[in-house]
């Protein structure tokens, strides 16, 4: 049998990856990551792995403390946490998605190096036929549009895998993907459907202060009430875990075909608008 060359102690400084490896049925070999990790994948939290600064903060001492044989990290990085984590002298796989073609290749990537290349196939073609099938339920739907932000101070619209997936839901995704807007650019596009998933924020966005606080009450989607809040990591980790956002989005965009789901919540302070959904 020859000799596996693949690495054995990894250290993740971002979620994705992670989530990734869980999926391929390696996260044992994960022993270190960052407390985001652990947030969106639980099973890092059993047994001993250290807690290290992530992708925009690295700290070469923290990474070579825990003896890896391969860092993985994704952009965009600080011109110095790059710095530090080459500093470490370990090996260093860097990820850039920006497309689901993107991500597709990042699962590839990472089943590939650490020998699980049929797995990653198997989760890729998992994500596909999910989406696909998304796609034909509302394949004949009229499109709302959709303002999607991953960040609100300022107004960051989200990434391009986000629209992506707000088309596969059956909306119409405004304006430009990873854009800053003013609240007034937005007002004039007049969404009839607005998603907040501010990274780091988790469920935790303030949907009736923003909404009034920029003015957005008169908009379609300020009327009708339909402004949610989706957790960060089911729209802004790019990974699997985007198939659980899909679903959030879907019934946001579409709740006569898709059923409520997990992760998405609400504004509940809107007159003559019953809240939807606000399980954790």
């Amino acid at each position: 049998m020859p000799p596996d060359h693949t690495p054995r102690r990894i250290a993740c400084l971002q979620p994705s990856a992670t989530v990734i490896l869980d999926g391929v049925g390696e996260l044992g070999r994960v022993v270190a990551c960052t407390r985001y990790c652990a947030e969106v994948v639980p099973g890092v939290s059993h047994g001993r792995r250290t807690i290290l600064a992530d992708s925009w903060t690295a700290d070469s001492a923290q990474i070579t403390a825990v003896r890896p044989d391969l860092v993985i990290a994704a952009v965009p990085f600080q011109e110095k946490a790059l710095a530090e984590i080459l500093k470490s002298g370990a090996r260093f796989l860097g990820l850039a998605p920006k497309t689901l073609a993107d991500i597709y290749t990042d699962v590839a990537t990472i089943a590939g190096t650490v020998g699980e290349a049929s797995c990653g196939e198997e989760v890729i073609q998992g994500m596909q036929q999910h989406i696909q099938q998304t796609r034909e339920q509302v394949a004949q739907r009229e499109r709302p549009r959709v303002f999607c932000e991953e960040w609100g101070k300022p107004i960051i619209s989200s990434q391009p895998w986000v629209a992506e997936l707000v088309q596969a839901a059956g909306g119409q995704f405004l304006g430009t993907p990873a854009h800053r807007y003013s609240s007034d650019e937005v007002a004039a596009l007049d969404p009839e459907i607005v998603i907040a998933a501010w990274c780091g924020a988790g469920d935790r966005v303030p949907l009736e202060k923003i909404l009034s606080g920029r003015g957005w009450s008169q908009t379609s989607a300020g009327r009708s009430g339909r402004v949610f809040c989706i957790r960060d990591e089911l729209l802004n980790t790019p990974a699997p875990t985007l198939l659980e956002g899909l679903d959030a989005l879907a019934w946001a965009i579409h709740p006569e075909t898709f059923p409520p789901t997990r992760g998405i919540q609400q504004i509940a302070d809107v007159p003559n608008v019953q809240a939807g959904n606000t399980r954790p």
